[in-house]
């Protein structure tokens, strides 16, 4: 389906709009798994999504029709498999240009890909890569965001949404439109190379970033500073004392008091 909404040259061109699927992630990748070829930039957006999925196996919830819950497909077989971080900062770079259009420069990228308004989140990604051959096949991309939705329940105390910010609410298929826009123009950087350009760009939109926080790692609290994201995608974190620890996800948390 043609929508004239979606300016880019393949992202969004093809949009599917769903009213209730467990998760936009899965009901793409079953699409994938048919013979039907599925075009790149196809991008599945649901109405309500009731078993939505995080990093870490943490559950996604979403108030129907009040917020942004959809997937993207991608085939970055122009990145290296150890350079597949490459592509979660370029998604989190779309997201964020086109929610700093309305929200500022309170908004920040906590690593690896969660969306942040001061210390509050208004939403993440998780991105499911297949590898074949060594090679980056496809990736599926799947991307929720707190837009229109004013209460949340007890467990999601640090949530936040683009209405309890602005106190107004904003068309979701217009913001879907400038967030596809926006991600494909950082894709497109990736593969023409500037490698570069995007880790710098992602590193000075990151939450924390040199400022002296409380972090916790195996049951232990200690106050670092964001240094760095490696190539990898590791964090770099320099304690007091001056040394750097690298952390993957499953061994840091960041300590909100």
């Amino acid at each position: 389906m043609q929508n004239n909404i979606f300016s880019g040259l393949f992202v969004g061109q093809n949009l599917v709009t769903i009213k209730q699927v467990d998760s936009t992630n899965s009901f793409l990748k079953n699409l994938l798994s048919n013979s039907k070829p599925v075009p790149e930039g196809t991008v599945i957006m649901a109405e309500e999504q009731y078993a939505g999925r995080g990093q870490q196996q943490n559950t996604w919830h979403s108030e129907p029709g009040k917020n942004l819950t959809f997937s993207l497909l991608l085939k970055p077989r122009f990145l290296p498999v150890d350079a597949q971080f490459d592509l979660n900062r370029a998604v989190s770079l779309g997201v964020y240009d086109a929610l700093h259009l309305l929200l500022g420069d309170e908004l920040k990228i906590k690593w690896p890909n969660d969306i942040y308004y001061a210390d509050r989140k208004l939403g993440g990604m998780l991105i499911e890569n297949t590898i074949q051959g060594g090679q980056l096949k496809d990736s599926v991309i799947g991307i929720g965001l707190n837009i229109n939705q004013e209460n949340f329940p007890p467990g999601a105390s640090n949530a936040t949404s683009v209405k309890q910010i602005l106190q107004k609410d904003y068309d979701l298929t217009l913001l879907l439109s400038e967030i596809c826009k926006k991600l494909e123009v950082y894709y497109l950087k990736l593969k023409a190379g500037q490698i570069d350009f995007v880790r710098n760009t992602y590193l000075s939109r990151l939450y924390w970033l040199n400022e002296i926080k409380s972090f916790e790692s195996n049951g232990r609290v200690f106050n670092g500073i964001v240094k760095n994201v490696l190539p990898s995608g590791l964090l770099l974190i320099e304690d007091t004392n001056g040394q750097q620890m690298e952390f993957n996800l499953k061994e840091l948390k960041f300590f909100n008091k």
